[in-house]
């Protein structure tokens, strides 16, 4: 077993995750954030931009998942890693992106 296999796996969790918000943004026709607003990560871009950056997202995963080393989602090392790299990476977009959208406060209050 490869360790640098598990961490690819870890990276494309983490991409496969951050594809979500951005392609159903995108299906939508919904503005949303992605790191090419203005300011970055905190201004809104399109919903064709999000499109765009989640299906790129998407093509990161496949390449991460699909084609370093024998991804198998059985194996329970190789889909803890995928699994973890999404979960971290939800955690810590929720907290970041809440303060955007109101998720961070019961009330749904949204930051000025």
């Amino acid at each position: 077993m490869n360790w640098l296999h598990e961490i690819a796996y870890f990276f494309g969790g983490a991409f496969l995750t951050n594809a979500l918000p951005h392609l159903v943004a995108g299906l939508q026709g919904k503005p949303f954030q992605s790191p090419f607003a203005h300011p970055p990560g905190q201004g809104l871009s399109t919903s064709r931009t999000n499109a765009l950056w989640g299906a790129a997202n998407v093509a990161l995963a496949w390449l991460l998942l699909g084609k370093i080393g024998a991804f198998d989602i059985r194996a329970p090392l190789d889909a803890g890693a995928a699994f973890a790299g999404g979960f971290i990476l939800a955690v810590l977009m929720s907290q970041r992106f809440g303060r955007f959208n109101g998720g961070n406060s019961p009330s749904g209050d949204k930051a000025p």
